[in-house]
């Protein structure tokens, strides 16, 4: 999952999020400092963007195949475990991807952007390759590989490379943030087509770990080159959490964080199970996965480029209950046709909705270099929820396949965090005055 504001509302509001102080009731003021400029363009604008876009690529594009290992986990190589024990890799995979980020993001205020991102992409490589020395039906190994070293990873490098656009773009940041994320949609597309070859050809299991912990370190490499941090870190003692929290347009997106990560990673990480156990082609459901991610990544753009006329908070909403409503239908997906309509219309909602998350939370900040902090105030406690919600997931489908308990739950949560961040619509128009959101 930026600031893109209409000339009515920025004239009103000194053009910069910068130019903004939050009053201790949550009422947004003009600052009388003045606004920071934003190249909004240039090469060393765009090659941040990019390593930005290679950053997300490696990490929650990776995470976001655990779908192809979800699979194969339960009919290869966990198969002494239920589908609720192995939920559990991919719940705490979640867990520290994103409950990390409230340190993560505090630490990528402070000026330490190069440190986690040098640490991340170290981790990563060690975590795959103990993986790949994994034996099977040893499940703490996996566990401890796959869920705990390589979802911290992810979480060390995921919140520093979407603040990193946030620095260099003002105007056009809904689009490069919009840009960043598909990086890990485009990862999510072609992970799992590659591992998918891997785990089910002549290379195998092991073989295809180490190849893929190989080119993400050699990607790591490159997005590290191409990054550089713009703005001075923030340099107050403390983050005034409390009063954030006690801002209702801020309170009431924390609040649909947590029903987000509920619902959100069912279907990416179980469409490709529930298509083989329907009958579908075993060779078309392994790329089930790859395009439900590929309408991501139109997802995650799209929705940048018309931000400007149709406003980031309208977009979200509508895009996280489309999502809910696609959840609760996967149980009709019994055929090629079907499981392809699921995955292209959850890919684009879903893509939509993660990738506004960064846009809509930079509108709430009052400073940019309090941006951090604040997404990862919500991504630590939504993915303290997001541990859970896997493992929910299967034991609410148990060995037996009961496909429309797990896809009510994940479809509710969704609508659910639809209508918060309603809610936060509503108070951020009431403050400002305005509709166009």
């Amino acid at each position: 999952m930026a600031s893109y504001l209409s000339s009515e509302v920025a004239a009103t509001r000194s053009q910069t999020p910068e130019s903004l102080d939050v009053e201790k009731k949550g009422q947004i003021t003009v600052n009388s400092q003045p606004p920071l400029e934003f190249p909004d363009g240039g090469t060393q604008a765009w090659l941040n963007l990019l390593g930005s876009f290679l950053t997300q690529f490696v990490t929650f594009g990776y995470i976001s195949a655990f779908g192809v290992y979800q699979d194969f986990y339960i009919r290869e190589y966990l198969t002494d475990y239920s589908p609720s024990d192995i939920g559990w890799i991919g719940g705490v995979q979640i867990l520290f991807t994103f409950s990390s980020g409230i340190l993560v993001g505090r630490a990528f205020d402070r000026g330490y952007f190069r440190w986690l991102i040098s640490a991340g992409a170290i981790l990563n490589a060690l975590a795959l390759f103990m993986l790949s020395l994994s034996h099977k039906n040893s499940f703490y190994q996996v566990f401890l590989t796959n869920g705990v070293a390589l979802g911290l990873s992810a979480g060390l490098c995921y919140i520093p490379s979407l603040g990193i656009p946030t620095q260099y773009f003002l105007k056009h940041r809904a689009l490069a943030l919009g840009i960043s994320a598909s990086g890990s949609a485009l990862g999510a597309v072609l992970h799992p087509i590659m591992l998918n070859h891997f785990f089910n050809g002549p290379i195998g299991f092991h073989n295809g770990v180490r190849i893929s912990g190989a080119l993400n370190l050699s990607l790591f490499i490159v997005a590290l080159s191409l990054m550089r941090t713009r703005l001075p870190p923030k340099t107050v003692q403390q983050f005034p959490v409390r009063s954030w929290l006690k801002e209702p347009a801020y309170l009431a997106m924390f609040i649909g964080g947590w029903f987000v990560f509920l619902g959100l990673f069912y279907p990416i990480f179980y469409l490709q199970l529930s298509a083989i156990t329907h009958g579908v082609n075993r060779n078309f459901a392994f790329y089930s996965i790859s395009i439900l991610n590929s309408a991501s990544v139109f997802g995650r753009v799209i929705p940048g480029i018309i931000a400007p006329r149709l406003g980031v908070f309208n977009l979200i909403v509508l895009s996280t209950i489309s999502s809910g409503i696609v959840a609760t239908c996967m149980v009709l997906a019994k055929d090629a046709v079907s499981t392809t309509m699921i995955a292209i219309f959850y890919g684009f909602f879903s893509g939509a909705a993660v990738g506004l998350v960064p846009a809509v939370v930079g509108q709430l900040s009052a400073h940019m270099n309090e941006f951090g902090t604040r997404m990862g105030i919500i991504f630590f406690c939504a993915g303290i929820l997001g541990l859970f919600a896997t493992p929910i997931a299967g034991a609410l489908l148990t060995d037996q396949y009961h496909w429309i308990r797990a896809d009510l739950f994940a479809g509710i949560a969704l609508i659910l965090a639809g209508f918060c961040f309603a809610m936060s619509r509503y108070f951020v128009a009431k403050q400002r005055g305005t509709q166009r959101l």
